[in-house]
């Protein structure tokens, strides 16, 4: 059963960093660290970003494997892209792990990120695309998601000014993902991706609720 609450109490100054927001913090950086180093970047980009499906099987043509749909999160292309990131996880995800407990939370976390990469392998493939994804965005955009579901009527103060509903900056980011992506106003942004985060937290998070045809077992 969920609790409905509609604003949830501040993280004490031990539950800052609760286990699985801190390891994905740690780890996350620490890959950064060694993607400042060009030849060891190159051989992680190569191996562990997401790759399109199907390929050329030539010189220059990473493949897909089926671990990239988890190790691309841990990849990002600079330090703004993992800074507001992990900001963005931080933020939010405390709040949610604290609410769920570590491993509801985690397994919420890679779901998301593996949806979002699922539907960026997609639009790359249906698209022609031959770049690579990388970033923990999928997932950051679940956590949201989640946010927004769990404490919607939670102010949230944008650009730390001006307060919003959490269920409204969840709605506008969704909107603004999908018109973003269907107008391609940003190339090299996966937005579809951020988009799919968002469709598998919504979709598990119903599931969980026993709001689906398929139900949790009790």
């Amino acid at each position: 059963m969920y609790r409905d609450y509609n604003y949830y109490q501040p993280p004490t100054r031990f539950t800052l960093f609760p286990p699985v927001v801190k390891n994905l913090l740690i780890l996350n950086g620490l890959v950064f660290l060694a993607q400042l180093v060009p030849t060891t970047d190159r051989w992680l980009v190569e191996w562990f970003a997401l790759w399109p499906l199907g390929l050329p099987d030539l010189p220059g043509y990473p493949s897909f494997w089926p671990w990239q749909l988890v190790t691309y999160s841990f990849l990002h292309g600079g330090l703004t892209h993992l800074f507001f990131n992990m900001f963005a996880l931080w933020m939010f995800g405390v709040s949610i792990e604290q609410f769920w407990g570590s491993r509801r939370f985690g397994l919420y976390y890679f779901l998301c990120v593996i949806g979002a990469g699922l539907t960026q392998l997609l639009v790359v493939t249906l698209s022609g695309t031959v770049f690579p994804t990388v970033g923990a965005s999928g997932g950051v955009f679940g956590i949201l998601l989640a946010f927004g579901m769990m404490f919607p009527n939670t102010p949230i103060y944008l650009y730390f000014l001006f307060p919003i509903k959490a269920k409204w900056l969840v709605i506008g980011y969704g909107l603004l993902e999908l018109w973003a992506g269907v107008a391609s106003t940003q190339s090299g942004v996966a937005h579809f991706a951020h988009l799919g985060g968002m469709v598998f937290g919504f979709l598990l998070i119903q599931y969980w609720r026993g709001k689906l045809l398929v139900k949790p077992r009790r």
